[in-house]
């Protein structure tokens, strides 16, 4: 008998054979095929069962999924010529496909006669959910609209996706040109050792002696933190700033403005096709909030209780470095620098003397420890699988012995590959044709700086809460209990719910329990020190004002941006992000300042008129950990309920319901203020129909 491996058995993705090129040709067969199948199935029967329609359109999906999903990943992970070529070619094949595909409305009318007829009572209520879903986004994808308009909805798709890839390509491409060359290293006094030896080792990469800075986050969070020459700061500030701009050291050169501004007026005719006023309206439609505007009163009724906090948070740090001897005012390249001076002054913290105890194997091992605690399940690695990376690494997520889910753990930064950090799909839950079941499988992504001198990568405390984020999503990918796919893990999940079980793992970050089990100093093993324990714990909320003002900046420049746009007299992307700045913010931006051009989240990401969903989720995630503070952070039934009502539910019920279903209340801002240290505020919260509910 034939012993299948895992990798077979698990019909992964082969990387190291892998035909950029060809894939292009056989996803053209594969989505003729699906097509005609469809079509078949439509014409050979009036009204069909649920059996006989959605196991069909789920397997013809899956497919499709096995030969895109590999190379769409390798696009953002290992984006090389031949790869980006193929990716290139391909996408405007696929959007064609899943815009003809929501606007067929002989399949849309299929979903009609499910729900309205005699069986939808007796299916389950994933089933009945997904059903749901799918007659929503048939309309939102215009399935009423004629035959020209359905033509002019394609074509304004198209140009969105092409837009979107170019807007991504050139921010890659802006970072990695630009770097510093620097043979003394006085220049660079006040860098820790490990960013010193970062930088040698990106030097020799390219021959080079000395030292080598570039633009990858981590390189440039050191400079912009550490860094003792002002005139550095400023150069890399500028450099990171105006990636992809008109502005800056490389103004023009990877010019991401006019893919913006295309952007926005395609958004905008997309809604106004299907029944919008503004794009904020259509993108929030699949959200858990009612309208762009409720969603404004949400973000300006946070601002409210934030902003004195965050204004005061600026006077004190301004106060400190004018007695430092800095610049009054502070310039934008001097925020990071002297609040790293005022965290060690305040509390006798620096966040470098942290590091030691944050080696990423530890790290590593602590989290798969804490997700066990809190629901049991068990994290093991995987060997012989075809990955990408030599780095890249596979785990299976077990539970009683019985695997539930894998996923694929790719944590360094390196050329080529996108920054940030991200979770996607590889392998969703669901039922196959023979009837097995196809479990999960995740690509975890994170962009730490990789080990250097023999040292293992020593992480930040604020690179650990990104680990146990990125997790987080992907527990809620892997630990579904549903096996309709089009509502399993994450799919079918409201946009401003979906960050609810990543923010929420990141609470145990900040534990003395959870702490205890990782942060432990890479050489000695010894485990962190009390004081430096209790000065971190104390350090927590340090400017956690400035920080939540940061963010409803990003989040109402997307909103406004999308919701006030006025194709007869459209503002500049500019004057919208300038007034946004001018009510919210706390730290003045240069005026060549071009953060918007390297805005991946609202331009090549999912998160357009969606960015408030990292705040809105925020205050769920703070209130569903209230129940552990009080029932116990590792309390196992507090954890098993959790993964019944939310990270085992996916999409299958409505965010709002899962949420009241494991508190038994509506969420609360409360907690959110109350664990960043904030005015407690009012008993106000998050609710459908109006931003707040007294």
């Amino acid at each position: 008998m034939t012993v299948l491996s895992l990798q077979d058995a698990l019909l992964l993705p082969n990387f190291s054979t892998m035909d950029p090129a060809g894939l292009a040709a056989t996803l053209d067969k594969k989505l003729a095929h699906n097509q005609q199948t469809i079509d078949q199935l439509l014409n050979n029967q009036a009204d069909l069962s649920y059996k006989q329609l959605v196991p069909t359109l789920e397997q013809l999906d899956d497919e499709i999924s096995q030969l895109w999903g590999p190379l769409s990943h390798l696009h953002g992970v290992s984006n090389k010529d031949d790869i980006r070529m193929a990716f290139d070619e391909c996408l405007p094949k696929l959007t064609a496909y899943v815009t003809q595909m929501g606007q067929n409305k002989a399949l849309y009318l299929a979903f009609v006669g499910l729900q309205e007829g005699e069986e939808f009572s007796h299916l389950s209520q994933p089933q009945q959910q997904f059903v749901k879903l799918q007659i929503r986004d048939f309309k939102l994808a215009g399935v009423a609209l004629n035959s020209q308009q359905k033509i002019e909805y394609g074509q304004l798709k198209q140009q969105m996706a092409e837009l979107s890839t170019r807007f991504s390509n050139q921010l890659m491409d802006a970072t990695e040109f630009w770097y510093k060359h620097i043979i003394d290293s006085d220049r660079l006094l006040g860098l820790p050792e490990s960013a010193l030896q970062q930088a040698q080792e990106a030097a020799k990469a390219k021959a080079l002696e000395g030292y080598l800075l570039k633009l990858d986050f981590s390189c440039y969070h050191s400079v912009m933190t550490f860094a003792d020459q002002r005139e550095l700061r400023q150069e890399m500030y500028q450099a990171f700033n105006t990636r992809a701009s008109d502005q800056g050291p490389q103004g023009g050169q990877f010019d991401n403005s006019q893919v913006m501004e295309e952007l926005v007026d395609l958004r905008h005719k997309v809604a106004n096709l299907v029944g919008f006023d503004h794009y904020a309206d259509y993108s929030i439609a699949t959200k858990m909030a009612d309208s762009g505007r409720a969603v404004e009163v949400f973000l300006l009724d946070l601002a409210k209780g934030c902003k004195p906090q965050a204004e005061a948070d600026m006077r004190q740090l301004q106060k400190f470095a004018t007695k430092e001897g800095g610049a009054t005012p502070l310039a934008a390249w001097d925020v990071a620098y002297y609040s790293e001076k005022l965290r060690q002054n305040r509390y006798h913290l620096s966040q470098e003397e942290l590091k030691p105890y944050f080696a990423l194997p530890q790290v590593q091992a602590g989290l798969f420890n804490v997700v066990q605690r809190i629901y049991g399940v068990e994290v093991t690695s995987c060997k012989g699988i075809s990955t990408w990376h030599e780095d890249v690494g596979f785990y299976q997520v077990g539970y009683q012995g019985k695997a539930i889910g894998y996923f694929y753990f790719d944590l360094y930064a390196r050329d080529q590959k996108r920054g940030g950090a991200w979770m996607d799909e590889c392998r969703n839950r669901q039922f196959k044709a023979n009837g097995e079941l196809q479990l999960p499988v995740a690509y975890l992504v994170c962009n730490f700086a990789p080990p250097v001198g023999g040292k293992p990568a020593l992480l930040t405390h604020g690179e650990v809460t990104t680990l146990f984020h990125e997790f987080g999503h992907g527990l809620h990918h892997m630990m579904t209990n549903i096996d309709v796919a089009g509502v399993a893990g994450i799919n079918g999940v409201a946009w401003d719910a979906v960050e609810l079980p990543s923010q929420l793992l990141e609470n145990w970050c900040w534990r003395e329990e959870s702490l205890r089990l990782f942060a432990k100093h890479y050489q000695t093993g010894a485990a962190l020190p009390e004081d430096l324990l209790q000065k971190m714990l104390a350090a927590k909320n340090f400017q956690a004002g400035m920080f939540v003002m940061r963010q409803l900046e990003f989040a109402l420049f997307d909103l406004r941006l999308h919701m006030n746009y006025d194709p007869s007299a459209p503002q500049s992307i500019q004057s919208v992000l300038n007034s946004v700045r001018e009510e919210v913010a706390v730290i003045k931006a240069p005026q060549w300042n071009r953060f918007q051009h390297g805005f991946a989240h609202v331009f090549a990401g999912g998160y357009a008129s969606g960015y408030y969903s990292y705040l809105w989720a925020e205050v769920l995630a703070a209130d569903v950990f209230s129940r552990f503070e009080d029932e116990g952070i590792f309390n196992a039934n507090t954890g098993a309920s959790l993964w019944s009502d939310i990270t085992g539910q996916g999409g299958s019920r409505d965010a709002m319901d899962l949420f009241t279903q494991f508190m038994g209340r509506k969420p609360s801002v409360a907690a959110l203020m109350l664990s960043k240290g904030l005015a407690p505020g009012d008993k106000q919260g998050v609710s459908k129909g109006a931003s707040y509910e007294s």
